[in-house]
């Protein structure tokens, strides 16, 4: 079994969309035209397929994005430098055979050098146990919770201890220039 990532193409949009509305309540219902605007704001859009299948698709913004997702707007609120994951869904059939931990894996290693950490939430009210246990295995910690309407969140991040170290280098390699 083969697990790759690439960046998003447009011919995949359909499948991305139908994928993404079959995973309400974990995610929220898009339309095309959310998609394709969330899309182009991310500072990491990518898929994921497992031995050339279409398994899963992964969004993430920075801070200055102009996206009005409550939870995004808490982060910025909170924060001046992450890496925010917006949705990650992985297609049923693929479920349990590694593409989450391929995409954390990737979009961490995008994260480190350009973010202190990354974030995200995950559902308390509908309650998504099976994410709550994924995030937590990978090191993301509460940080705060927020109510929209009937969902309940769990505000987390893990902070990203590259960060400091790349950015240290780089200005080291700027100054002996």
């Amino acid at each position: 079994m083969t697990i790759t990532v690439q960046d998003v193409c447009d011919t995949e949009l359909p499948a991305i969309l139908a994928m993404n509305n079959a995973a309400v309540p974990n995610v929220n219902a898009l339309d095309e035209a959310e998609l394709r605007r969330l899309c182009e704001q991310a500072v990491y859009c990518r898929t994921a397929r497992r031995d050339g299948v279409l398994a899963g698709f992964l969004l993430a913004m920075k801070p200055g994005a102009e996206y009005a997702s409550p939870n995004y707007q808490w982060f910025c609120d909170n924060y001046d430098n992450f890496v925010y994951i917006d949705r990650v869904v992985v297609a049923g059939p693929h479920r349990g055979h590694g593409v989450g931990r391929v995409f954390y894996a990737d979009v961490q290693s995008f994260a480190e050098p350009r973010a202190a950490r990354l974030t995200c939430e995950v559902n308390l009210e509908p309650r998504n146990d099976v994410s709550l246990l994924f995030h937590g295995t990978y090191g993301f910690r509460e940080v705060g919770q927020q109510t929209n309407g009937e969902k309940r969140v769990a505000l987390l991040a893990k902070e990203l201890d590259c960060f400091d170290y790349v950015q240290s280098k780089n200005r080291g390699a700027v100054a002996g220039q």
